[in-house]
């Protein structure tokens, strides 16, 4: 049986100004799962909540079947995490930090670490607080992948790094799930790299889910019809997911391109990006 590497149902956590209501989805083995929603929508409750940071509200969690609840230390050197920025010692150097991880980490591999520090063009022997941000994210990254978990959790992890080390990072990922046994899960603002990547797409917005799909689905399905006043009129009002007026035209999102194309020949039909399809339900009116 193909346990999923996480599963999450009905998460609920409540805050006197913010609520982040039923969330579920699942993270298969083997695939990359992309979290994306605007500031605020809850994506880093939800991972603190799935880490054991927070405690949940209602709900529930499994990570390779076992309940969150029930996860020991031992268990949980299963699970890399990467969160936006640094928690180790700021005078340490990644040679000193490789000594204090081996002593933690059962699973440690010393020679797999120096191998990514020289992968990612890391000095072993800096003191981390002279590292630039992008230099710290690849130093977080090279430890969640030095003690071989199953599943990577990570948080706005390529934020930091410029393209090309990010399409290099963007290798990384897509190796490590090879053997269809591990498993990520990454929130990112940066979602051409998800574009590139993902197997699934969770989108939170106000603490909602709005959709968990297939990338490709998205991709290939959804779509933004470009029209005048005249044409948005004769538009079903079933087919629009969103909708909003830019200057002199409207831009409607809807979940099947191809049956609006013929639906709507004079209108103007374009593929949607997943950045697209987030900003209209954002920005747009439903």
């Amino acid at each position: 049986m193909n346990i999923n590497a996480l599963s999450v149902s009905g998460l609920t956590k409540k805050y006197k100004e913010f609520t982040l209501s039923d969330i579920s989805f699942q993270v298969p083995r083997g695939t990359i799962v992309g979290l994306i929603g605007e500031n605020g929508a809850g994506k880093s409750t939800t991972l603190s909540v799935i880490l054991g940071l927070i405690r949940k509200d209602k709900g529930d969690i499994f990570i390779m079947g076992n309940p969150i609840e029930e996860m020991d230390p031992a268990f949980k050197e299963n699970i890399g995490v990467v969160f936006d920025g640094t928690n180790f010692s700021e005078e340490l150097t990644p040679k000193r930090l490789n000594k204090v991880l081996k002593g933690i980490y059962a699973s440690w591999d010393e020679d797999y670490f120096i191998s990514l520090l020289k992968k990612l063009s890391l000095p072993v022997g800096k003191k981390i607080k002279s590292f630039s941000k992008g230099m710290k994210a690849k130093l977080s990254i090279a430890v969640a992948f030095a003690h071989h978990p199953k599943l990577l959790i990570l948080d706005e992890a390529t934020s930091g790094l410029d393209p090309i080390v990010r399409d290099d990072i963007l290798d990384m990922f897509l190796e490590f799930v090879q053997d269809e046994e591990n498993s990520i899960l990454v929130s990112s603002h940066i979602t051409s790299d998800l574009e590139k990547v993902a197997d699934y797409i969770v989108f939170i917005h106000k603490g909602r889910l709005i959709f968990s799909k297939s990338k490709d689905e998205l991709l290939e399905n959804y779509g933004i019809v470009k029209c005048g006043a005249a044409q948005f009129d004769a538009i079903d009002k079933s087919d629009i997911i969103s909708y909003r007026k830019q200057d002199y035209e409207w831009q409607v999102l809807v979940a099947d391109r191809h049956s609006a194309e013929k639906k709507y020949p004079k209108a103007m039909v374009i593929p949607a990006s997943i950045d697209e399809i987030m900003l209209l339900y954002v920005r747009g009116e439903s």
